[in-house]
């Protein structure tokens, strides 16, 4: 027997791929399906079934096209209804791969067919358990996502997760593996630690939401500070559920290099988005003017679906050399399939020919020190609340990034303001939808609060970094 965590870190998202014999299963598979095959065919094994944990939200998954190429079968939980073939598991179903077998547990809470898979070795004994959503390490799966299509309310699903995690989960050995679907960095949970694989008798111990002395606690827990999720959920779970176009057509017609004419005729002919995957330390320098940058380097996808919230929104693509195929598969994992092509050698064909180019007032930490009063000045940081909360700069302004298309129309154009995140990343994702509205009186702050904490500016920590610091401190 193998086990295979393929963990993902723009998503924060674990698949797996379980051999044994002459048969094989995946859990929870990506869009692109070329990886699995290759494995597949390096370990001379057959895929036998297909398991999805639940109606993925966050992501597209592989399922159908990887049925379609090796026809395996689909698997779901208990109440599922997609709308393609695929088996409707009964709680505690088994499934018998090579010479282990994968026990089917009914974990409704997250979303009303969420599943867990017990996995049971060749001795029959009960080894690990595949938690898709509603266990992660350090938290439980976010029980609010399916209350609007369900018509019910967060707190009747937290209610439900509860009885799925303290009736089936709780009793299991504590020495049982545990490999959940995400991890720290996805939005499926809110507290979720930085591993990726652990025993069940650690979380047990560990997890928050394993330790409520009752329901009613449990369900106040799991709810408090959930952030709203990001709008193309809801896309991606009806693509989960009724089908999508194949990834191979959505890269064929995606890779297509355009001509500068074509992309300038594209441009103005259309509402079609420029979307400039580059890193943030050369978008600032230099970009054709209304391009919004979420850089490859790092939570790209999600960003992605957060800021452009809609998946049928056309894109059109500025991108490393190299990178294009890069930019549009990481695009499909979220489900916008709808890019018309990138311009062929990037910015500096752009530049080559002379066309206008726009950049962002970018100041290093020390400039921004010696600057910024912070009695009277705005300072606009764009880091998560929990990030806020931690320490921020003193007198400065959380306004979240995911939040922008709500806060920026609360902006005075007229106002100067500094603008930061925690490294640059998202400060210049900010500043970049900012320009392509319009807001010009600003300077975004290279390498974020945590390069500006090292300078002279009086940083305010509301939790202690240390034994020597207190609650309200500030650090000159």
């Amino acid at each position: 027997m193998k086990i295979e965590q393929i963990y993902t870190g723009c998503l924060a998202q674990g698949a797996y791929y379980i051999t044994s014999g002459s048969e094989a299963v995946m859990i929870d598979p990506l869009r692109e399906t070329q990886p699995y095959l290759d494995r597949l065919a390096k370990d001379k094994v057959k895929l036998k079934y297909i398991f999805e944990t639940h109606f993925h939200a966050d992501f597209v998954s592989g399922h159908i096209d990887l049925s379609k190429k090796t026809g395996a079968l689909v698997i779901y939980g208990p109440t599922a209804v997609p709308e393609f073939q695929a088996l409707i598991a009964h709680d505690n179903q088994v499934f018998d791969v090579g010479n282990i077998s994968l026990k089917v547990i009914h974990t409704p809470g997250h979303t009303l067919e969420s599943m867990c898979l017990l996995l049971l070795d060749e001795n029959d004994k009960e080894t690990a358990l595949f938690s898709g959503d509603t266990l992660f390490l350090g938290d439980v799966g976010r029980p609010d996502l399916a209350q609007k299509a369900l018509n019910m309310t967060q707190e009747q699903l937290a209610g439900m997760l509860y009885d799925s995690l303290y009736t089936r989960i709780l009793p299991l050995s504590d020495q049982i593996v545990v490999y959940p679907a995400h991890g720290a960095g996805s939005v499926c949970g809110k507290k979720m630690m930085k591993e990726t694989v652990d025993l069940l008798g650690n979380q047990k111990k560990v997890n928050y939401a394993l330790n409520q002395p009752d329901k009613n606690s449990f369900i106040t827990a799991v709810t408090d500070g959930l952030q709203p999720p990001p709008a193309y959920f809801g896309m991606n779970v009806a693509m989960n559920k009724k089908g999508y176009t194949s990834f191979e057509a959505v890269l064929n017609k995606a890779l297509r290099a355009l001509t500068i004419d074509e992309f300038e005729w594209i441009v103005e002919n259309s509402d079609t988005l420029i979307l400039d995957t580059r890193d943030d330390g050369d978008f600032t320098k230099g970009f054709i003017p209304q391009s919004v940058n979420i850089s490859l380097n790092g939570e790209f996808a999600p960003w992605v679906g957060a800021l452009i919230r809609d998946v049928e929104q056309p894109l059109i693509l500025i991108t490393e050399k190299g990178k294009e195929r890069e930019s549009v598969t990481r695009l499909s994992r979220v489900g916008f399939d709808h890019v018309l092509g990138y311009l062929e050698g990037g910015i500096e064909t752009w530049k080559r020919t002379g066309r206008d180019t726009d950049c962002v007032n970018r100041i290093t930490p020390e400039q921004f020190a010696g600057q910024v009063n912070i009695s009277s000045d705005k300072i606009i940081d764009i880091r998560r609340e929990s990030e806020f909360e931690s320490a921020h700069v003193a007198e400065a302004y959380n306004y979240p990034l995911a939040a922008i298309n709500d806060w920026i129309q609360t902006i005075n154009p007229v106002e100067h303001f500094f603008l930061h995140c925690a490294g640059g990343y998202r400060s210049s994702m900010a500043a970049s939808i900012l320009q392509a509205r319009g807001y010009r009186n600003f300077t975004e702050v290279a390498g974020g609060f945590n390069a500006i904490s090292k300078t002279k500016v009086p940083v305010i920590y509301l939790e202690c970094q240390n034994k020597n610091e207190m609650p309200g401190s500030i650090k000159k």
